[in-house]
C-alpha cells in the first residue's frame, strides 16, 4: 500500500524555472543530494525551454522534493518517438518517507499524458522504484574495437569551450540542426543536456572539425584509449575522419552509441554503469541492435 502523502508545512509548485529563486532552490537541492552543480546551465542558454518542474517547497523557499519533465524526442529502430524525459528527481533526507516523491512522480506522469507524449524515459540507480509506474529497463551497450587508420584532414580540430561566447554560439547552432547519431537508439535534440554535461565532467573534451562541420565529444584515458561519446553534425563523419581531424592514433576505440554511421564495425559490450535507462510506453519495444544513448544525453 502506498504511503499517504504528508506535506505538512510545504507548498506545492510547478513551472518555476522562470523564477530565479525557484531555479536557485533546485540548484541547491541537486548540489546537496548528488554533488553536481547545474548552475552554469543559466550561462549556456538556460534550462530546456520545454521543462516543467514539480516540487514541494518549505517555508524558507528550499525545495524539499523535485522532479522535472521535459520534451525528449528520440529515435528507436528508425522511428522518431514523441517522448518526454524525467530528471532531477530528489528529496531532502529530512523529508523522505512522507510520500512526496511518489506524489511528484504521479503529477509529472499525468502531465506527460496530458501533453500527449507517447513515451517517457529516465535514468535511475533505483530501477525497482519506477517499475510500479510502468517503466522497464532497456539494456545498454557500448562498442569496442581496433581503430581505423586516420584519414588526412584539411584542417586540424579546434578545441571548443561552452564557456566561451563564440564557441557556445557555434555549439548551439550545430545542436539545432544535428542528425541522430544512430537510427537504433539516439536523441534527436538535447542541447541543454549536452552543454551542461560538458561542464559536469571535466574529462570530456569538445572539438570542432571545420571541414566536416562536426562537433566531437570525446575522452582519452591515461593508457591512450580513445572514447567517442557523441557527434553533433548534420552529416555524421566517418570514424577515420574523426581520428584524423583530432590527430589521434589510438590502437583501441570505445564508442558510446551504435556506430552504424561511422563506417566502422565494433563489438558490442554491455555498459557498466550505476544507472539504468528506463522506458514507459511503446509496449515491449526494445532496440533491434545493441545500443545506448550518448553519455552527453544522460539526464
Amino acid at each position: 500500500m502506498a504511503k499517504r502523502l504528508d506535506s505538512t508545512g510545504l507548498t506545492f509548485r510547478q513551472d518555476y524555472f522562470g523564477d530565479p529563486a525557484g531555479w536557485a532552490a533546485l540548484v541547491r537541492l541537486l548540489q546537496h543530494i548528488f554533488g553536481i552543480d547545474i548552475g552554469p546551465l543559466q550561462h549556456l542558454g538556460g534550462p530546456d525551454p520545454t521543462s516543467m518542474p514539480f516540487g514541494w517547497f518549505d517555508a524558507t523557499g528550499e525545495l524539499a522534493a523535485n522532479i522535472s519533465a521535459f520534451a525528449l524526442p528520440f529515435v528507436i529502430n528508425g522511428r522518431v518517438v514523441h517522448a518526454a524525459g524525467l530528471q532531477s528527481g530528489a528529496v531532502r533526507p529530512q523529508w523522505r518517507g512522507c510520500g512526496l516523491y511518489r506524489d511528484l512522480t504521479v503529477k509529472a506522469l499525468d502531465w506527460c499524458e496530458q501533453q500527449g507524449f507517447e513515451a517517457v524515459i529516465l535514468y535511475t540507480d533505483k530501477p525497482s522504484l519506477y517499475e510500479a509506474y510502468g517503466f522497464r529497463s532497456i539494456p545498454l551497450h557500448r562498442y569496442e574495437g581496433a581503430a581505423p587508420a586516420p584519414s588526412t584532414p584539411t584542417a586540424p580540430a579546434l578545441p571548443l569551450s561552452p564557456a566561451n561566447a563564440d564557441d557556445l554560439a557555434l555549439l548551439q547552432a550545430l545542436l539545432k540542426t544535428r542528425s541522430p547519431i544512430s537510427t537504433t537508439l539516439s536523441v534527436t535534440t538535447n542541447a541543454a543536456m549536452f552543454l551542461i554535461n560538458t561542464q559536469i565532467d571535466p574529462e570530456i573534451r569538445v572539438s570542432f572539425l571545420e571541414d566536416q562541420q562536426a562537433v566531437i565529444a570525446w575522452k582519452m584515458d591515461a593508457a591512450g584509449r580513445f572514447s567517442l561519446l557523441d557527434v553533433v553534425a548534420s552529416e555524421i563523419p566517418s570514424l577515420a575522419a574523426i581520428l584524423g581531424g583530432l590527430d589521434i592514433a589510438s590502437a583501441a576505440i570505445d564508442v558510446f552509441f551504435r556506430p552504424e554511421k561511422l563506417d566502422w564495425v565494433g563489438t558490442p559490450q554491455p555498459l557498466e554503469s550505476t544507472t539504468t535507462l528506463m522506458l514507459r510506453g511503446l509496449g515491449d519495444v526494445t532496440p533491434h541492435f545493441p545500443a545506448m544513448l550518448s553519455p552527453l544525453a544522460d539526464f
